[in-house]
């Protein structure tokens, strides 16, 4: 009830989703609801369609983007009403609202109440919608305005640390490693002494190992029951890490043709949350291929390690989670029933 409106964008909408029906039914109770649909996202165009034209229907405020661009950020905002005001809530991810590939990519996602971060999600829905013509943001770092910029800022600024302390790294997760520009800055990063592991899931045209060139660079790639979908860009600086997350790849089209969002993730546990992460990707010696700098992939070497498979740790962990919740509610329900 205290919901005033919703805004999110669709990039791949599966059949029978959820979320369409969550939207439908905000509408037909009176919530504002906004969604930008993608009508040539890969494999789901036909659906995009029928779903859009659902939601219009049952008058949703469909949207197709900006003209020339393709939308490809992931965000959902509600606003309510509480105590007497509107607050935001803003959900920002690496995936698509998709049931699908919901259960079989991995992916990460942000959710915050962060007014920076909400301020910046409804400028980029005003842009997608047309209202606006915004460019610059508290927190978001955006594509097609300067997501390259940045990236090639980050990576020089590891190179100035890297002069001062001597202690410059780089982990990249992403899908694909594709843009001529930052393929130059991360050769002269590593040229510069910067230590660079990279897990480039699909393309990857830097090649790592090169001496004088590369020698800096590791090159992974993890494929394994799940697909890894997830982004994450980590800086360590000094110590005091710069980490990304969102949407984009080290691609042209992510860079110039899409509309994109990397976001800073500035929370202190979550930043710990996403650093073990990748370090344990990078641990990875069941899944993991290793790029040669000849361009052939090889099997991790198990270096006299014990057989580390990420994906499977993580799904344990997870399970183990929810066991000692389990746990806890059971003993909560039998102290109650005795007294």
């Amino acid at each position: 009830p205290k919901v005033f409106a919703i805004k999110i964008t669709l990039y791949r909408i599966s059949g029978n989703s959820s979320i369409i029906q969550s939207l439908i039914k905000a509408a037909e109770n009176n919530k504002q609801v906004t969604a930008v649909v993608e009508l040539k996202a890969r494999f789901d165009e036909e659906n995009n369609i029928i779903w859009a034209k659902a939601l219009e229907d049952k008058g949703v405020h469909v949207v197709y983007g900006v003209s020339g661009l393709k939308t490809h950020c992931k965000m959902a905002l509600v606003v309510r009403r509480e105590d007497g005001k509107m607050k935001r809530y803003l959900h920002i991810s690496t995936g698509n609202y998709n049931g699908i590939t919901a259960r079989q990519y991995t992916d990460i996602g942000l959710f915050t109440a962060n007014e920076n971060y909400c301020s910046d999600a409804s400028l980029l829905f005003n842009y997608l919608t047309g209202y606006s013509k915004q460019k610059e943001y508290n927190k978001f770092v955006t594509a097609p305005f300067g997501m390259r910029k940045k990236i090639i800022e980050l990576i020089d600024n590891e190179i100035e640390n890297q002069k001062k302390y001597k202690k410059g790294y780089i982990i990249i997760k992403i899908n694909a490693l594709v843009d001529d520009k930052v393929i130059m800055k991360l050769y002269e990063a590593s040229q510069k002494g910067v230590k660079i592991d990279l897990i480039v899931r699909g393309i990857c045209r830097l090649k790592p190992g090169i001496k004088g060139l590369s020698d800096n660079i590791k090159v992974y790639s993890i494929v394994g029951r799940f697909l890894e979908h997830s982004r994450i860009y980590y800086f360590y600086n000094n110590s005091s890490p710069l980490i990304y997350s969102g949407s984009a790849d080290i691609m042209q089209r992510n860079f110039d043709r899409r509309v994109e969002v990397l976001y800073p993730v500035e929370g202190t546990q979550i930043k710990k949350e996403l650093e073990e992460i990748l370090h344990i990707y990078l641990k990875d010696n069941v899944k993991t291929r290793e790029l040669l700098s000849t361009g052939e992939y090889i099997r991790k070497p198990l270096n006299g390690e014990e057989p580390f498979n990420a994906q499977e740790y993580f799904i344990e962990k997870v399970k183990k989670k929810y066991q000692t919740e389990a746990k806890k509610n059971l003993k909560k329900k039998l102290l109650k029933s005795k007294s």
